[in-house]
């Protein structure tokens, strides 16, 4: 008998590990992939897109606040994995009849760290875990804003949805990705994910807006859309995965940022 404890504390008993893995999120998802699971996993989301082979060929089991939980309970899982924020709590609490439920909690770089550790004990791959989360440290070690504290340079909004426009909290994973940058997330005040006016933000004093690729898929035609309402700010799109996968494809997003950054023009930012 195994007893992990989840990221709600709760603790989670196993009689041997998973043979048949289910996974609910999609930054999660990729990281079993990394992780060398291919045989294990068994069910995927809709929206897990990454790895490409894994989208064509896993059997989908729904979206993610959209669980099909016959099609789950045909799969004879021995575990799934969902999360706190993505998934709706409902219809987890309902999937604990089919099998044990790992729920992971992330808000900021180290819960991503801590959740990463926690499957890789899981699911039997410690060291393959160990192994992400070292690369992931030396890559945001190698760049430059701190990481911690509050952003320092750019006061900035990102819109993660339109009609309604909304926004991220202070107490988001993005929001924490944003201080890495060295950005002040101008609703850090605020919790979840906000919906807010064009007109309030107009007021706000707010010179740089990110318009991210997902959930809502942003192109230029919303800059242009926006622009003439937010005459002094920079508007620009963003990778939304970079932002919000706190997954393996953390490994990337420190290299994007500094992309990101010198395309804005800005120096790094000093401690």
């Amino acid at each position: 008998m195994y007893v992990f404890t989840d990221q709600l504390q709760r603790q989670i008993p196993l009689q041997k590990f998973p043979q048949k893995i289910i996974s609910l999120v999609p930054s999660i998802t990729e990281l079993l992939f990394d992780l060398k699971l291919n045989d294990e996993v068994v069910g995927i989301t809709k929206f897990c897109v990454h790895p490409e082979s894994w989208f064509k060929t896993k059997t989908k089991v729904g979206g993610t606040k959209n669980i099909k939980a016959d099609v789950i309970a045909s799969l004879k899982p021995e575990l799934i994995i969902a999360n706190k924020e993505e998934n709706v709590k409902e219809q987890i609490e309902a999937l604990e009849d089919i099998a044990p439920v790992f729920i992971t909690d992330v808000s900021d770089l180290n819960s991503a760290l801590q959740m990463i550790e926690l499957i890789g004990a899981i699911t039997n791959r410690i060291n393959g875990a160990q192994s992400i989360i070292q690369k992931i440290k030396n890559e945001f070690a190698k760049f430059p804003p701190p990481c911690n504290g509050e952003g320092i340079g750019m006061r900035a909004c990102y819109l993660i949805w339109r009609k309604p426009y909304m926004t991220v909290g202070g107490d988001t994973f993005i929001n924490d990705m944003l201080k890495c940058c060295g950005f002040e997330n101008v609703y850090k005040h605020y919790t979840r994910y906000p919906e807010i006016s064009i007109s309030k933000l107009s007021t706000v004093n707010c010179q740089l807006i990110l318009l991210s690729s997902e959930p809502f898929p942003f192109k230029q035609k919303h800059i242009y859309e926006l622009q003439p309402f937010l005459p002094s700010s920079k508007i620009i799109l963003v990778d939304g995965e970079m932002f919000s996968w706190y997954g393996s494809r953390l490994q990337f997003a420190p290299a994007y940022f500094l992309k990101l950054l010198k395309e804005l023009n800005i120096a790094a930012a000093k401690p």
